[in-house]
């Protein structure tokens, strides 16, 4: 088990989570939607097709920050 802190620019929380578990999941589980911004992961964005890949295939094994931003321009 590993604890995730998921979120996005305006909501933020720590939940633990399998291994085991993919990306897209745990944003799914957590109400984070994926589709309008930049996924990250530890802070290094994340290549097409690695939301479906696990904790573990990114040798997460205790903590870890995945976040969604959105940019938005200043207008």
């Amino acid at each position: 088990m590993i604890s995730v802190t998921v979120g996005n620019n305006a909501n933020r929380t720590t939940v633990i989570i399998d291994a085991h578990t993919t990306l897209r999941s745990a944003l799914e589980d957590n109400g984070v939607d994926y589709t309008r911004g930049m996924t990250t992961l530890d802070g290094g964005p994340l290549k097409a097709g690695d939301l479906d890949k696990t904790f573990a295939d990114f040798g997460i094994t205790e903590k870890c920050f995945l976040y969604n931003i959105v940019k938005a321009d200043n207008a």
